[in-house]
């Protein structure tokens, strides 16, 4: 899963990406409106953590560009701004929550866990795909009820694969998801072909359809058909 920061307050940003990270999800970060919009443009987060108060723009103008653009990202609002209008406005405006400053970084997790739960997974945390089950809570995986064992990245990559079946993804998507703001100093994507071929052969020797498709030229493809 990838998540947006925005937030102008470095020490704050850099605690709630490290914290996320630690929950396997993959975080890019924004410390300003113009860098913020940049971001939304180019690439499609699982939901977006977003400041009102920002350098060079208003937070709840983001909200209504992501309206305009019809981008289905989830949103949660985390701003020391805690009126009720700035609350109202925002969940007018397409955000799922709002958070106040200060908080436990406990409950902002939990808050984007159940955002993406509701956006992703019509609010379950258990993802069934035939003999397939992958249970988000607890981020396991099994086939046929037996354990399957993955890394980290495999896992995430597999959730991926998942949410956007029937869809042919690209390299770069993929590395985009999986790395975020790291892959800005990668040379390229070969690391990518490995992360594929490893997931694929675990999930056929346990016993899985061959799920992950090769398409020439473009990426891959996870088909149940």
């Amino acid at each position: 899963m990838r998540v947006l920061i925005i937030e102008d307050e470095l020490s704050l940003s850099e605690s709630i990406s490290s914290c996320l990270k630690q929950e396997n999800y993959t975080c890019d970060t924004a410390m300003d409106y113009h860098r913020a919009l940049e971001k939304i443009d180019w690439f499609d987060y699982d939901c977006i953590l977003l400041d009102i108060t920002l350098p060079g723009g208003n937070g709840l103008d983001i909200l209504k560009q992501l309206k305009e653009d019809n981008k289905m990202e989830g949103v949660l609002i985390i701003s020391a701004k805690n009126s009720l209008e700035d609350r109202i406005e925002g969940l007018h405006l397409g955000a799922d929550d709002y958070l106040p400053k200060p908080f436990h970084l406990s409950e902002l997790v939990a808050r984007v866990k159940a955002i993406i739960r509701r956006r992703r997974f019509g609010g379950s945390n258990i993802i069934q795909v035939d003999e397939l089950l992958i249970d988000t809570l607890a981020r396991t995986v099994k086939v046929n009820n037996r354990l399957l064992e993955l890394t980290r990245k495999e896992y995430q990559l597999l959730l991926y694969f998942v949410n956007n079946k029937e869809r042919v993804i690209s390299k770069n998507a993929i590395a985009g998801h999986l790395w975020g703001d790291d892959m800005e100093e990668a040379a390229n994507y070969d690391f990518i072909y490995t992360h594929v071929k490893n997931l694929r052969r675990k999930l056929m020797e346990s016993g899985t359809s061959d799920y992950i498709q090769s398409v020439y030229g473009m990426g891959y493809k996870f088909t149940t058909g």
